[in-house]
């Protein structure tokens, strides 16, 4: 079969690999479209996977049409979404339910062979069957989208919060849906890039700019969220957040990025600081609020190119151009 291939640190390819054969409780999916992620350029950085080449892709879905020998909960021909967590369900993290922090963490198209390929294998556990108006070419937004799910159980949000995120692009503009259906008062969104903001304008935030500076709230907000992984958004984030609020770190940096915080401004103002970990308990949720319309996919995804193009497709990504960007196998 066909699949991208991360061979080295800034190296892939489109190449010939082995069709995959499905352990007792796994399914072999027929890929129908593959979504690049931020963590995808990390991959290719040679950070996020412990050992590369690796088939990238952890955004995916298709149909199913291999079947492990102790496979019973799907059939051939089942259209499913994949959750690519891989946990140990050990450890203790795993023990306490935070799965998410597992101490042998694994995910489809990080550590193991993903769906950036016309055939990929998953547990039967990870498979969540997809009602029939969903089109499984779009379902690939399900899993960055129970990304955003997850980051609003962290932030436990209060009815009325005025709400500022960095970023516009497919993660930031998540935020802002789920933003706007978790009670916020308003939803202020920030980037650089004002094609972006075009998009933000269009989903019914109620400001945009290209700095916080530009939107005159003096007291800071109640939510901030940085959904860049960008060091100076991040930086002049920290600095926004209101009395009692909170600073969510969504976005995924590089490893060597810093900020600087303040001490007895955390403590003076009992600001709250966190962090928000891919998928914990909110793929099925996600799935369901995808199935509902909360997201408008031809608003979400710009490019639809084939799997071929894949190269082309991670560097058209890495320049910012676009919004979800998803191959065709």
């Amino acid at each position: 079969m066909k699949a991208a291939v991360i061979e080295a640190p800034g190296k892939v390819t489109v190449t010939t690999v082995p069709d995959p054969t499905p352990g007792p409780r796994e399914v072999v999916v027929d890929v129908a479209a593959c979504g690049l992620c931020g963590t995808d350029l990390h991959i290719l950085q040679g950070e996020f996977a412990p050992t590369l080449p690796v088939v990238p892709g952890h955004e995916f879905a298709g149909e199913v049409v291999g079947l492990g020998s102790e496979v019973t909960e799907l059939a051939l021909g089942d259209r499913v979404a994949v959750d690519p967590s891989l946990y140990c369900h050990e450890c203790r993290y795993c023990r306490a339910g935070r799965n998410n922090l597992c101490d042998r963490w694994q995910a489809i198209g990080v550590t193991v062979s993903g769906g950036a390929a016309e055939y990929a294998v998953a547990p039967v556990a990870n498979c969540v069957r997809l009602p029939d108006h969903v089109d499984v070419q779009d379902a690939a937004l399900i899993e960055p989208l129970s990304c955003a799910v997850r980051g609003y159980d962290v932030l436990n949000s209060r009815l009325g919060s005025h709400v500022l995120i960095y970023g516009s692009g497919t993660m930031g503009l998540m935020m802002l849906e789920l933003a706007k259906r978790t009670g916020a008062a308003s939803v202020d969104v920030v980037d650089v890039n004002p094609e972006r903001l075009v998009t933000a304008e269009k989903l019914g935030c109620s400001q945009v700019a290209l700095s916080a500076a530009e939107l005159g709230r003096a007291g800071g907000w109640d939510v901030v969220v940085d959904a860049t992984g960008n060091a100076a958004a991040i930086q002049d984030g920290l600095e926004r957040v209101a009395k009692a609020g909170t600073f969510l770190q969504f976005g995924v940096s590089d490893y060597a990025t810093k900020a600087t915080i303040s001490p007895y401004r955390i403590y003076n103002q009992e600001i709250t600081i966190t962090g928000s970990m891919a998928v914990l308990h909110s793929y099925e949720r996600a799935a369901e609020l995808f199935a509902t319309g909360v997201l408008d996919p031809q608003v979400f995804i710009s490019h639809r190119l084939p799997l071929t193009e894949y190269p082309r497709a991670l560097e058209q990504f890495a320049a910012g151009q676009g919004r979800k960007i998803v191959v065709l196998p």
